[in-house]
């Protein structure tokens, strides 16, 4: 997986990567990880479980888990949430 890693984080621009990301992953699997994406966004908006449920049109359990690994994962959601934070607010 780090080989993988590596080579996600080597691409310069959104697009490369969107290119890449379409030729390695299903429709099913990267619209997945969005989805996942969306929940951990609104979760961070502090947003009650079943408002994100509703909104997102995931199931209580996928709300619930994702918010399991936004607290106690490797750090990657809330890397990821605070970085997007720092962009908006520069932009």
């Amino acid at each position: 997986m780090r080989e993988l890693f590596e080579t996600l984080a080597a691409f310069d621009s959104v697009d490369d990567l969107e290119r890449f990301l379409r030729d390695l992953c299903t429709l099913a699997e990267l619209e997945a990880m969005a989805h996942r994406w969306s929940v951990a966004r609104l979760l961070d908006q502090g947003l009650p479980y079943l408002e994100i449920a509703e909104r997102t049109h995931a199931s209580t359990t996928t709300v619930t888990r994702v918010a399991h690994w936004v607290r106690y994962g490797e750090g990657g959601y809330r890397l990821a949430l605070d970085r997007l934070k720092e962009s908006s607010s520069t932009a």
